[in-house]
């Protein structure tokens, strides 16, 4: 089956309905970083240092260590047009934008299709793969792999590439390679998008070894990151901004482990386990799930468009218990009707 890789949870937004689709936090961005964000200089071309440092600040890293990105987006694309590898490979299912910006670039792509439930074994990764793409929490499956999984990736002649962009959704950031000593042969690309509801900005940043770095940032155009970007990366390395990242992840994982009780009851459907990030994965078997649940008010966003997941598969955003109870009650509905059918 061909897939698409340029498909997206915003093409599965409804005009109208309940968006499970989309896996940014929910109410938009905070108030008081909006209201920092708007007070940007918007005249004076961007100046990214107070930022890098900043970010570097955040991770106990020095600034050579930090670059800033138009999005975690932004990043795939350095990589794939810096890098010559010989042989790339991506962990899937997992954010395909990674292998989109490889093929674009040229390179030819090996799919590691992990099997349910998903979880890494870095022995499966072929020995020569010289650049490795593996998402941690990932999207969609909401699996947290161990750091040491991900560690054990890591060998010389090889750049393991760590999309954190759920990272801060783990209390504590557990499992994150962010504050590692050493970042040779790693790559760790991190997205502020989905905490602070700041999709429509487009800012991220890596960390990699400064050569790297410098490698990466001779790729990339002048002034990519705006000046209201930069204003959103200083303004949430601060410590207090850590603090309101730290209580929403806690938040997100008590409405998550509610919106998980609500689909226990749902026989014969099989929910990844351990989900970790701002979304769970289900298998219905149902192919046209998506379409029923339409009827019912809720649009989610559809799992075949991601590499080793078929038709029948969704991805549902967590959201507060009110709204998770009445998906709960649609998707029971969804698949008694869709039984009685058959």
């Amino acid at each position: 089956m061909t897939v698409d890789l340029s498909h997206h949870g915003d093409a599965d937004i409804v005009p109208g309905l309940v968006d499970l689709a989309v896996n940014v936090r929910t109410g938009g961005t905070p108030g008081w970083l909006a209201e920092r964000i708007r007070a940007t200089d918007l005249a004076a071309y961007p100046d990214p240092r107070e930022a890098i440092g900043a970010v570097a600040a955040r991770h106990g890293r020095p600034p050579a260590e930090v670059l800033l990105t138009a999005g975690a987006a932004e990043a795939f694309v350095l990589l794939a047009r810096a890098l010559r590898p010989r042989h790339a490979v991506v962990v899937h299912p997992q954010f395909t934008e990674p292998e989109a910006a490889l093929r674009a670039a040229g390179h030819r792509v090996d799919e590691l299709i992990l099997p349910f439930p998903f979880t890494l074994d870095p022995a499966m990764v072929p020995d020569d793969a010289d650049l490795v793409f593996v998402g941690n929490p990932t999207n969609p499956t909401s699996v947290a792999h161990p750091r040491s999984a991900l560690l054990g990736l890591v060998r010389p002649g090889r750049i393991v590439v760590i999309d954190e962009a759920f990272a801060d959704c783990l209390p504590g950031e557990r499992e994150s390679a962010a504050a590692l000593d050493d970042l040779t042969g790693l790559v760790v690309i991190r997205s502020l998008t989905k905490t602070w509801g700041l999709a429509g900005l487009r800012v991220g940043y890596l960390l990699a070894a400064p050569d790297l770095v410098r490698l990466l940032a001779a790729a990339q155009p002048l002034w990519s990151v705006s000046a209201p970007a930069l204003t959103a990366c200083v303004a949430t390395a601060s410590a207090p901004a850590l603090r309101e990242a730290a209580q929403w992840a806690g938040d997100l994982a008590a409405e998550r482990a509610h919106l998980l009780r609500g689909l226990s009851a749902a026989a014969d459907v099989r929910v990844v386990p351990g989900a970790e990030a701002s979304f769970v994965l289900l298998d219905t078997g149902i192919a046209d799930i998506r379409e029923r649940l339409l009827g019912r008010g809720f649009a989610v966003r559809r799992g075949e468009t991601f590499p080793g997941l078929a038709p029948g598969w969704i991805r549902v955003a967590v959201r507060d218990a009110a709204t998770s109870d009445r998906f709960a009650a649609a998707f029971a509905d969804a698949l008694a009707r869709a039984a009685v059918r058959e």
